[in-house]
This record gives C-alpha cells, sequence and structure tokens, in this order.
C-alpha cells in the first residue's frame, strides 16, 4: 500500500506495518468520535510518525499513486472530517 502524508511525502506499507499503522489509526478515529481536538491532531502525528518510521519511502522520481492520502499532522478536526471513512484514515 502507498500512503502519502501530505507534506511529508509516500511511503510504501508492507501488510506488517500497515497492522501497526492501523492501530495508531484506531486514536484517530477516537478522538474524532469524541470531538477531541487535541488529542486527534496528537493521534495524527503518531500516525505520521508511525508511516514514517515503518515505512519505505518512494524515491521522488517514482511516480505512483497513493492509496490513502494522510492528512498534515496540523490538520484539525473541521480540515480532516471528510477525509475520513469507516474504516478511519487507513482502511483496513
Amino acid at each position: 500500500m502507498i500512503v502519502r502524508v501530505m507534506g511529508r511525502g509516500q511511503f510504501r506499507l508492507s501488510d506488517e506495518a500497515l497492522a501497526k499503522v492501523n492501530q495508531v489509526d484506531d486514536a484517530v478515529e477516537a478522538a474524532l468520535a469524541v470531538g477531541d481536538e487535541e488529542g486527534f491532531q496528537r493521534a495524527l502525528a503518531d500516525l505520521a510518525a508511525v508511516i514514517e518510521r515503518e515505512g519505505a519511502p518512494v524515491p521522488d522520481d517514482e511516480f505512483t499513486g497513493s492509496d490513502v492520502i494522510v492528512p498534515d499532522p496540523e490538520t484539525t478536526i473541521a480540515e480532516a472530517g471528510h477525509l475520513l471513512s469507516d474504516d478511519g484514515l487507513i482502511p483496513g
């Protein structure tokens, strides 16, 4: 799976990495569900960090579409609302 983190680039995630990312994505969903803006931004920052740590950066000269787009970690709930599905930011 290719995940784009806005402002940070694209990362290729293995199935193993995707499982770790999905655990953090659950915290994003939970904060959103209760309208916890601070918790949402903290979880979103954690999500971006896990994607960057666990994923392999897609080289700049490799042009490929993203399966998922994760907003910049400073994005508010209101700004990110249209990107979220029933599965959170990361499907799975």
